[in-house]
């Protein structure tokens, strides 16, 4: 019986692929669950009769990650989530490390595929406290991206993880659409039935206060470093060649997280 081991279990995607695969097969592994990805003796422990595993690095820096690497790919499948900038030639602080992590699973793994996902719909979280308080959300402004669902990744990771057939692959999933964030933040503002607007930030202005909010510096550089940039042009149908299922769109993640956007009473 294959044993997965799902690294990020309680984060966004990690939550979404616990529910798609078979729960005899999955070993979470968080540090809720007790697990820690700098601590390679908890990481170790984890192993332990798994062949598969699924894995998102949570550190902005790939200087722990040839130890993990090590210890995950002796004999086993890697399916590694990293992002489509590394294929589009971004060479901010975020995507060198995921091109890094990248070579180091390829160089580690008995087999792999690597996972280079567009921006994550649920990213748009992070809005949810402007959007209740004043209907304004003010930040950089980045370019247009084809977003995609964290459930169309995670019904990738699925796939890859309980298959042979994705081997050695290197996937670029996007969702349907190029979306800007002005118009994300439209589509949380239809959900709702209320009107809201994305107002546009001065990148220094913005850096002064993701560093004041505390933000590490270093992924503070690399939302910054997209400004400027032109809209991505870069969509995929990977989703569906996979799943089976058409990509979903921006305006249905907001309409299924609604609640998470409207005012407290």
């Amino acid at each position: 019986m294959t044993k997965i081991l799902v690294t990020g279990a309680t984060g966004n995607v990690g939550r979404e692929l616990i529910r798609q695969l078979p729960a005899a097969d999955v070993r979470p592994f968080s540090r809720q669950t007790g697990g820690d990805l700098s601590k390679v003796e908890s990481l170790r422990d984890a192993l332990d009769g798994v062949d598969t595993v699924f894995l998102i690095w949570p550190f902005l820096t790939a200087d722990a990650a040839p130890a993990v690497l090590e210890e995950v790919g002796r004999g086993r499948r890697v399916v590694y989530l990293s992002s489509s900038g590394v294929a589009e030639g971004h060479g901010d602080p975020i995507n060198r490390m995921h091109a890094e992590l990248e070579a180091l699973v390829e160089g580690a793994a008995a087999s792999w595929t690597i996972l280079r996902a567009n921006t994550i719909a649920s990213n748009a979280r992070g809005w949810a406290a402007q959007v209740r308080s004043t209907g304004v959300v003010r930040g950089p402004d980045i370019p247009a991206t084809a977003v995609v669902h964290e459930r169309d990744i995670a019904a990738v990771a699925a796939r890859a993880l309980t298959s042979a057939d994705l081997d050695g692959q290197r996937l670029i999933l996007t969702g349907p659409a190029v979306v800007s964030r002005a118009e994300q933040v439209a589509a949380i503002g239809t959900a709702l039935g209320r009107e809201l607007r994305f107002e546009p930030v001065a990148a220094g202005d913005a850096r002064a206060q993701m560093l004041a909010d505390g933000r590490p510096a270093a992924l503070v550089e690399a939302l910054l470093a997209n400004v400027g940039r032109p809209p991505s042009t870069l969509i995929t149908a990977t989703v569906e060649e996979v799943s089976g299922r058409a990509a979903r769109s921006f305006g249905e993640w907001a309409a299924e997280h609604v609640d998470e956007f409207r005012q407290k009473r």
